[in-house]
């Protein structure tokens, strides 16, 4: 049954937060909840596969104001593609809920492009309920510094001089670049990771791609104000042509160039263990990133491993529930064709 808000009451407000993966989205969303000042604040998170890691992150989180039915899991889609199939019926669950959330948190897929999630605000059944409070971009500072967003602009020129029939898009780029050009606020993570000298130029090199001024803050593992997050006042929804995409003469898009693979993990002896074959794994050609929980001999708590790369991080974050299966599974996101025997191998030891 569809939730039908009063004519009178307020919109309520909806941040978008977006970013590629691994860049910190969920962190982000834990710490918007931690800080939410008193507010009610639901979430919808969606992910690209089909293993609810970061909707089992966040519900049941224990956070005074989210409750476990406030927490909507999407697995296995893009919420840019499944908007009315997914998002709406969402949005009315929650809205639903009595009483009703002061804010609603959407944590898009790492590979979704928000533009089109933000035009549908615009939807004749969602406009009068709802309004985009803001878009927030997380980037994941040392990738970029790294240049994994971005072709070899010499190589590139070099090819297509060479043959011009050559079509270099970058499907990583094109989704990182569509993902910053929506943005109301963008938050530079893993600052901890970086040199001064790495801040400055990845802040210069993302304000250089920005069609208007848009503010850069600076994070490690996501550590900003909830203050500082929600109430920007933006309704993106009216200002669309402000935020340019890659697709925005296409009428569909896909994630073709894209897929993703879940490997069972046996118990491991140790979380530095399992860290050396993720590492090893995260190093396999066109691997993205890993994610996922692990159960580890003789501890009660539930291991959570996560990885971009080479660099994976690790850590307990609650106990096994009873009876719940104490199985170890890891989700792998990569480009299309990726190794998934060598993924496996590594992950086997």
């Amino acid at each position: 049954m569809q939730a039908t808000l009063p004519a009178t009451t307020a919109k309520v407000p909806c941040t978008i937060v977006t970013g590629f993966l691994g860049a910190g989205k969920t962190t982000l969303v834990r710490r918007i909840l931690e800080g939410g000042h008193g507010r009610r604040i639901a979430v919808i998170v969606n992910e690209f596969g089909d293993v609810g890691f970061d909707g089992s992150f966040l519900s049941g989180c224990g956070i005074a104001g989210c409750p476990e039915e406030a927490v909507v899991e999407l697995p296995n889609g893009c919420l840019c593609c499944t908007v009315a199939d997914d998002f709406v019926p969402a949005l009315d669950r929650l809205l639903a809920i009595e009483p009703a959330p002061d804010h609603i948190v959407i944590e898009t897929s790492g590979l979704a492009l928000p533009k089109p999630l933000v035009s549908a605000f615009n939807w004749p059944q969602i406009r009068s309920r709802v309004t985009v409070d803001g878009v927030v971009a997380v980037v994941d500072g040392p990738a970029v510094a790294e240049g994994r967003f971005a072709d070899d602009p010499a190589a590139l020129a070099a090819q297509r001089a060479a043959d011009e029939t050559l079509d270099h898009d970058n499907p990583l780029e094109e989704v990182f670049e569509d993902q910053i050009l929506c943005a109301d606020l963008i938050v530079l993570n893993k600052t901890d990771l970086m040199t001064s000298a790495e801040i400055e130029a990845v802040s210069a090199q993302i304000a250089s791609e920005l069609p208007r001024a848009v503010k850069i803050v600076p994070a490690a593992n996501g550590a900003i104000d909830a203050r500082v997050l929600i109430g920007l006042g933006a309704a993106a929804e009216n200002d669309l042509a402000a935020r340019p995409s890659h697709h925005d003469d296409i009428g569909e898009h896909d994630h073709d160039d894209f897929e993703s693979a879940i490997f069972p993990v046996a118990d491991v002896d140790s979380p530095e263990e399992i860290a050396r074959r993720v590492a090893a794994a995260g190093a396999v050609d066109g691997v993205l990133r890993i994610k996922g929980f692990l159960a580890l001999p003789d501890k009660p708590m539930r291991l959570v491993v996560q990885a971009v790369g080479s660099r994976v991080g690790h850590h307990f974050d609650r106990a096994w529930k009873p009876g719940e299966e104490r199985a170890g599974r890891l989700v792998v996101i990569g480009l299309k064709g990726f190794d998934r025997d060598a993924v496996a191998g590594a992950l086997a030891g």
